[in-house]
């Protein structure tokens, strides 16, 4: 229940500490007066739209804070609007997003005001009305988080959809340029070795031809080759070392330089004779390197290396397609499930609402005749729709005064029946929602006599069960309540301030403010009898 609110410079009311009972708790005053600013100050508390023109004159913030009493303790929501056009929310001192104020608030208070009549022609509305009578708010709940959920794989699957088929447009081409890379065999440091190749072989004749004449300096026609000659020296050495010590040493450096020596004669004939000449080899190595030459001006590279990244993004490109194509094959699946599980939600749903309907529309039936519409007639109709967030069920609310068939009750119920109607179903929303706080204002408009001490005997049944707040210019109703509060403007000379004030009547001033409501502005004697009337039967 909502314990107080306490309000500082919003609109007209400076200062503001109001503490609420228990019960039916009635709010009258003039028209005018500012009895929807409280409604503002608590529309504010559950998250609705601020501005700086909120603010009173000359202040540079207004608060808004109410105190609730609930099954898990104190509970405190404060607004703060700033002259600048910010705001700030808080919960039991803890900032907090509007989106929190709203989700809490509405377990806490709910707000009928008259404009929310309209709310009787909102389709959703009368559906959320039928499923909390139904009891299945935790399967439209399911239903909810599951539609989300298909949604959710539903545009992940378009998405993925549509990255397959750009990528598909591609794909042949990316397929190609992999093909031809892969058969290129690409080999890393392969263009090197291919270029000293053809180096070699596109002058085999002329290296030929100097390894021959280097191969004819070791063994010249004329003569005993080098090998010999230094076999000569060697011998004459060593016969000189007889007589001249360290002739050893050059002995030994001889036959290391002959032996080099012919090492290297050993391998220019080998080189000479692996030195190919044929044109066919010659041939196969330029139209090799002509294939990677042209890959590499193809591609935009200098190097195998480069080709061979190249061909790792082809081999990418190629294999994200076939990625793309099993997660939509998977998506597919999902959404196959999430829709096979939403019908069973659905068919749940349409079973329950079919089956609440009939008990649903006698309630409000049984209401409507206590309030006078003897003849009225109420019917739910349900007609399948398409599937979404609540189900696969539209609903109507169909409703007829004389008892004749009833039509669509935004096209056929007056002001007064109106009225009627939606109190009766927020007497039903009272039982099965638990709303701990219920504010009304001006339900009763458009009715009087009889059927408005009925209404006030209808909102006081709620008010034992719950907290009832209700704003009313019906003395039936005013009468009724266990608290009473009037809204009034005063004008303050000093500083030319008109302002809203509110304050709690009891006894004779109670007496007086009914005898208000009975008679206007010129409270009779016979209104103040007429009032302790009133407040006696009640």
């Amino acid at each position: 229940m909502l314990r107080s609110l306490h309000i500082r410079n919003y609109i007209l009311i400076d200062s503001l500490d109001i503490t609420f009972p228990e019960g039916l708790v009635i709010i009258t005053g003039q028209t005018g007066a500012g009895k929807s600013i409280l409604l503002g100050a608590l529309g504010l508390l559950a998250g609705g739209k601020g501005d700086p023109s909120l603010i009173s004159q000359g202040a540079e913030s207004c608060v808004v804070e109410g105190e609730f009493h609930t099954s898990d303790g104190l509970r405190i929501i404060r607004r703060v609007l700033y002259s600048s056009g910010r705001s700030r929310s808080f919960i039991d001192d803890c900032p907090a997003q509007l989106q929190e104020l709203s989700d809490l608030s509405a377990t806490l208070f709910d707000i009928h005001s008259q404009h929310r009549s309209l709310l009787l022609t909102d389709k959703q509305f009368q559906l959320s009305l039928l499923d909390h009578f139904a009891g299945c708010t935790e399967l439209v709940e399911e239903c909810r988080r599951l539609w989300r959920e298909l949604g959710e794989c539903r545009r992940s699957f378009d998405e993925a959809a549509g990255m397959l088929n750009r990528s598909s447009a591609e794909r042949d081409y990316n397929q190609a340029q992999l093909v031809e890379l892969d058969a290129a065999g690409l080999r890393d440091g392969e263009l090197q070795e291919l270029e000293e190749e053809q180096q070699a072989l596109a002058n085999a004749e002329q290296i030929r031809e100097r390894l021959a004449v280097a191969a004819a300096c070791f063994s010249p026609p004329e003569g005993s080759g080098i090998g010999e000659s230094l076999k000569e020296a060697r011998r004459a050495l060593e016969h000189a070392g007889r007589f001249l010590p360290g002739m050893q040493e050059l002995c030994d450096r001889l036959d290391s330089a002959r032996i080099e020596l012919e090492d290297i004669f050993s391998e220019v004939e080998d080189t000479a004779e692996r030195t190919d000449v044929s044109g066919r080899r010659l041939e196969q190595v330029e139209n090799r390197l002509s294939l990677l030459y042209r890959l590499m001006r193809k591609h935009g590279c200098d190097s195998i290396e480069g080709l061979m990244e190249a061909r790792d993004r082809f081999s990418c490109a190629v294999t994200g397609t076939e990625d793309l194509e099993e997660r939509c094959n998977a998506l597919r699946k999902q959404a196959r499930e999430l829709e096979e599980r939403h019908k069973a939600l659905c068919d749940s749903l349409q079973a329950s609402r079919s089956k609440a309907a009939g008990a649903f529309a006698a309630e409000v039936v049984e209401h409507l005749h206590f309030l006078e519409l003897e003849r009225a007639g109420f019917e739910v109709k349900l007609e399948p729709a398409g599937p979404g967030a609540s189900g696969a069920d539209a609903v109507s609310f169909l409703f007829a005064a004389d008892g004749t068939r009833g039509t669509d009750v935004a096209k056929c119920a007056s002001g007064g029946e109106i009225s009627r109607i939606m109190l009766s179903l927020k007497a039903m929303m009272a039982k099965f929602k638990g709303m701990p706080t219920l504010v009304f204002d001006e339900i009763d408009s458009g009715v009087s006599g009889s059927v408005a001490d009925k209404m006030g005997q209808m909102i006081c049944d709620m008010g034992r069960t719950m907290q009832v707040l209700s704003i009313t210019h019906l003395p039936q109703v005013a009468a009724k309540g266990s608290a009473h509060f009037v809204v009034s403007k005063e004008f303050d000379p000093a500083t030319s301030r008109t302002s809203t004030r509110v304050r709690q009547v009891d006894g004779e001033d109670r007496v007086r403010e009914i005898a208000r409501l009975l008679s206007g502005a010129a409270v009779t004697p016979e209104a103040i009898a007429n009032a302790k009337v009133l407040m006696k039967e009640n």
